[in-house]
């Protein structure tokens, strides 16, 4: 009788342990299709096994799509921080780099190690841009009265100068103006007109989902408003946004004005800043949002869909939990 006893609770256990390892299985691989944003890297966050720095990068995944955007300022703390949160960089459909700032491009050289023709976009900063220019030679006064050697190119420039970039052989497609990359995919080309950043041109991510615009922002230096309108246009409803709205040095009445405007105005469903928003800024933010604004720390991984959420980072071991391990056990001391 207890053999039977016992052959039942093995058993038992045995189907408990199968489901449970399934469920996980089926969990993660549910995980892997789901929309989500995973923040790999920022000044801020609760993953003692990431390096925190000054910085903005974070994978997408979303529309059948993996997107990495922008990669921190440095390669090795970005190296580190891919690795924790196991993102292979091989498997990017494509890299957006927000605008030319280190803190948002110095990690590039990893990248171009494990992903090195990977295509990137990048905004087109003109003469001098370190993605990379060109411009017609009509942009210069010729004077034909010169001798050749006194001449740009002896008198005969080409009719497109192409440009130099820091980062050559790397696959960068420059971005001018608001474009549909994929359908539902666009990347908001934007000029600063902030003292200090004039004439900075910045790239935001929009993404058109069913419950509204996704919208992943670099450092937000042609003002998170602007960057919101623009997206309106492609969809008014703005489901959610993440990244830097750089507000750290601002003043409470500027920071007021602006949550007020995101929650009222615009009437965005979901905010998740980090990196240069500020501190008072986010203290300001989930005031305004309430259960509405999701905390975006470095590791962190955001689940998308209608209601947003930060996703646990638990891994399904595999294993038997506490509560079979200690019924096992009984049973062997019971063979015994």
């Amino acid at each position: 009788m207890r053999k039977t006893q016992r052959f039942i609770l093995m058993a038992a256990i045995g189907s408990a342990w199968l489901l449970s390892s399934y469920a996980a299985t089926s969990s993660t691989s549910s995980a892997a299709e789901r929309p989500r944003i995973t923040v790999l890297y920022d000044a801020f966050g609760k993953d003692a096994a990431m390096t925190k720095d000054w910085g903005y990068a974070a994978l997408v995944e979303i529309n059948g799509k993996h997107i990495l955007f922008d990669t921190g300022g440095d390669p090795a703390i970005l190296a580190k921080n891919v690795k924790t949160k196991r993102v292979d960089l091989t498997k990017l459909d494509f890299v957006v780099l927000s605008h030319r700032h280190g803190d948002h491009v110095g990690g590039l050289s990893y990248l171009l190690k494990v992903n090195p023709k990977v295509k990137i976009y990048a905004p087109k900063d003109g003469l001098g841009g370190i993605f990379g220019s060109d411009i017609p030679s009509t942009f210069y006064r010729k004077d034909d009265a010169l001798p050749a050697e006194m001449r740009y190119y002896g008198g005969a420039p080409p009719e497109l100068m192409k440009l130099g970039t820091v980062f050559p052989g790397a696959n960068i497609q420059l971005v001018d103006k608001t474009t549909e990359l994929v359908p539902g995919i666009t990347l908001i080309a934007l000029v600063s007109d902030a003292p200090g950043t004039k004439e900075l041109k910045e790239l935001s991510l929009a993404i058109s989902t069913a419950d509204g615009i996704v919208l992943v922002v670099g450092c937000s230096h042609p003002g998170i408003e602007g960057i919101v309108a623009e997206a309106a246009k492609i969809n008014p409803h703005i489901h959610f946004i993440a990244g830097g709205f750089h507000l750290v040095a601002a003043q409470d009445p500027a920071i007021e004005r602006i949550a007020t405007t995101l929650h009222d105005t615009y009437r965005v469903d979901y905010i998740a800043p980090g990196h240069c928003t500020g501190e008072a800024t986010f203290a300001a933010l989930q005031k305004t949002f309430g259960d509405h604004y999701l905390y975006a720390g470095l590791g962190t991984t955001l689940d998308l869909g209608a209601s947003p959420r930060t996703a646990s980072d638990r891994r399904a071991s595999g294993v038997l939990v506490e509560t079979d391990l200690r019924t096992y056990r009984t049973l062997l001391a019971q063979e015994r």
